[in-house]
């Protein structure tokens, strides 16, 4: 009888190797599943994504109006995680700052009367290749911005070229893939203004009638512009226009006159418009220009005292009105933009248009960060008091949907061009 050595195996056992491979997969296939869960296989756009057959042309000219629509909800998810974009302002990170219910990352807005494709961060380069765009205005312009850089991040790489002012409000990105150069430019009143300080005044100081020169210089640079403002205008303020005082909003102590915030915000967008088109418009050179409207916040109780927004879905139709300071502010800016729209259509190279997102923002008070914007803010037990962000929105979020708004439109544009050559 053959004997076998301790350290031979038996001819007919299985070798170690087929012993350790059921235990290999167990243990690779969570890490799997975790993995396809934050990075889901999404379809590859295709190589030429701007080609178009006629029938999808035809589509593309026939208008369509976002703002009419609802939330579905959508298996596929975002272009996008907290974990693969680099550029997600912290407390926007609502992810990576242990947000638990993620069910607010699996929806998409759909409109009534047409269809709103998935981004395709390929038809975007394409289309904007050897551009420079400008995202002008307060913290919703940077929190698109970013949405914006994460979405083209998954097909090209965005080097930051330039950053300045305090806390970096002034920033520079440039995809050598594409020559895509795309800036932010803090600019609250989109007018020149002197913001509250600890060392200054404590309330905001704006003159209405002149443009922000900050980004009003580089203006000869730019080929887009995004503009997007409101929230600032809650703010204590004096306004200036020249050297008169026209008034001010909640400056209790200060002999001036109680004037609101709307009609000024309403001049202060004038003043913006008319100096783009007589800058850039009235010289011939090409720009297009869009203006992001009011997007509501969602807080349940003041801001400032422990108000929250603790909604993980998105409101149904009918459920949510638009109205209040979130009508007018939409308002005012849907009418500046529909009057200068006159002018646009004089000036050959200028278009002019309204991302309207008030509505479909009004519809997810899901998608803030809420008490995520500080990192695992309930790690040490639940606190009475937890500051929330009710007003910007999670990345991935509602959001990249207003991205998606914009893509539609210069596509839109761009076959029309197309055709008229």
């Amino acid at each position: 009888m053959e004997v076998m050595s301790p350290l031979k195996p038996h001819p007919n056992s299985p070798s170690p190797t087929k012993k350790l491979l059921p235990f290999a997969l167990y243990a690779l296939l969570p890490i799997a599943l975790l993995r396809f869960y934050f990075h889901p296989f999404h379809h590859l756009p295709p190589n030429n994504p701007t080609i178009l057959t006629k029938e999808e042309e035809i589509v593309y000219e026939t208008p369509c109006d976002y703002t009419d629509g609802r939330w579905v909800h959508d298996k596929m998810g975002p272009l996008y995680n907290g974990t693969t974009c680099g550029t997600i302002k912290d407390g926007q990170n609502c992810i990576s700052h242990g947000r638990p219910d993620l069910d607010y990352l699996y929806w998409r807005w759909r409109p009534s009367q047409c269809k709103l494709p998935r981004f395709n961060p390929n038809t975007f380069l394409h289309l904007l290749s050897n551009k420079h765009i400008a995202f002008i205005g307060d913290s919703m312009a940077r929190n698109q911005l970013e949405s914006l850089l994460c979405m083209l991040a998954t097909a090209s790489n965005p080097n930051l070229v330039y950053r300045g002012g305090e806390d970096n409000k002034f920033r520079t990105w440039h995809f050598a893939s594409h020559n895509i150069t795309i800036s932010v430019y803090w600019s609250p009143f989109l007018v020149k203004g002197v913001e509250k300080s600890k060392a200054g005044p404590n309330h905001n100081e704006l003159y209405v009638d002149t443009v922000d020169e900050k980004w009003g210089s580089d203006l000869d640079h730019i080929d887009m512009i995004l503009l997007s403002i409101g929230h600032w205008f809650l703010h204590p303020a004096v306004y200036y226009e020249g050297d008169l005082v026209l008034g001010c909003h909640y400056c209790p102590g200060l002999n001036h006159t109680e004037i609101g915030f709307y009609d000024v915000m309403r001049k202060a967008l004038k003043t913006a418009l008319k100096t783009i088109i007589e800058r850039k418009g009235a010289n011939g050179n090409r720009i297009d220009v869009f203006l992001a409207t009011f997007s509501p916040s969602h807080f349940e109780g003041e801001w400032n005292k422990a108000g929250a927004c603790p909604k993980t879905k998105p409101f149904k139709e009918g459920e949510k009105m638009l109205e209040g300071m979130d009508a007018d502010m939409r308002a005012i800016e849907v009418e500046e933009i529909e009057a200068v729209k006159v002018n646009a259509e004089q000036s050959e190279g200028l278009r002019i248009e309204m991302l309207d997102v008030t509505k479909l923002s009004l519809m997810r008070p899901d998608g803030h960060p809420g008490p995520y914007m500080y990192p695992f803010p309930f790690a040490n037990g639940v606190r009475e008091r937890v500051q929330n962000d009710c007003v910007h929105w999670c990345l991935p979020g509602p959001v990249d949907t207003w991205n998606q708004i914009l893509l539609e439109v210069i596509r839109k544009w761009s076959i029309q061009s197309r055709r008229k050559e």
